[in-house]
């Protein structure tokens, strides 16, 4: 793929896509999922981000069922540590990060058994939740350190993977309040914060940090779409969201077919 795929200012349906420079490794940025497309026996990468509670999991289950590949969503209603967490995030901060690290880390190896596959959050992603516990004082600076080796070994490991940077990053955003009430619609007792204030304060910094993350990516072309706007539980919207998708992969096999 050429840097002259895309323009800056060029605007894909209803989403944004911009040009991005290539690098050569995905650092510890956040992820979502990742979507492999054989064409012409080559791979090809999408990865999608967005916060806790933007609807990434109704994606993620929608894309794969257009693009007819198996999904692998975040383990979340077997986690044992994750309630925990959300009583004592001081005490379980770093012991909840390297349990979805383990887990994120055997479903790349699992989906990377077979040809195409989606998952709902990568090991990639969890680093932003790690440096962002770190600030919040949950997780000690000793314990970034050897999270981010960790990972670094697990990377190291994969190397086999046939892309090392992806080909399209697709980030599922709204605003903050949108995804508040997303968070109550969808009653997890954990993640409640009525009577929480510090909870809800711990949303928005990672809403905030969501924000930074996606304006500073710069591994791959990205492109943005606004689940607030097309919510997917309104019907049409998730044809229009699919088809913004769509139409990126199409410029992006049309590139690389040159």
């Amino acid at each position: 793929m050429t840097d002259s795929l895309y323009n800056n200012d060029q605007s894909l349906r209803n989403g944004e896509i911009f040009l991005l420079s290539k690098c050569s490794s995905w650092q510890f940025y956040g992820t979502l999922y990742l979507v492999f497309l054989f064409k012409r026996g080559a791979i090809m990468v999408i990865i999608t981000a967005g916060m806790i509670g933007v609807g990434k999991t109704t994606l993620t289950g929608k894309i794969a069922s257009h693009l007819g590949t198996q999904a692998f969503f975040e383990p979340v209603g077997d986690n044992p540590v994750l309630p925990l967490y959300y009583r004592d995030p001081k005490q379980y901060g770093f012991l909840l990060q390297i349990y979805f690290l383990n887990k994120r880390f055997s479903m790349i190896k699992r989906a990377l058994a077979d040809d195409n596959n989606v998952l709902d959050r990568s090991i990639y992603e969890d680093a932003l939740f790690t440096r962002e516990n770190n600030a919040e004082g949950n997780i000690t600076d000793t314990e970034l350190e050897v999270y981010l080796n960790l990972l670094d070994n697990m990377m190291n490991e994969l190397n086999e993977l046939p892309k090392k940077a992806p080909d399209l990053l697709v980030y599922a955003d709204a605003d903050f309040d949108t995804i508040l009430h997303r968070i109550k619609k969808r009653g997890r007792d954990y993640e409640q914060f009525d009577n929480n204030p510090e909870l809800e304060s711990y949303y928005k910094k990672m809403w905030t940090a969501y924000q930074g993350w996606f304006a500073d990516y710069d591994v791959s072309p990205k492109i943005k779409i606004d689940l607030q706007k097309y919510d997917l539980d309104v019907p049409g919207n998730t044809e229009l969201v699919l088809g913004q998708i769509d139409d990126a992969l199409k410029g992006l096999r049309t590139s690389t077919a040159v």
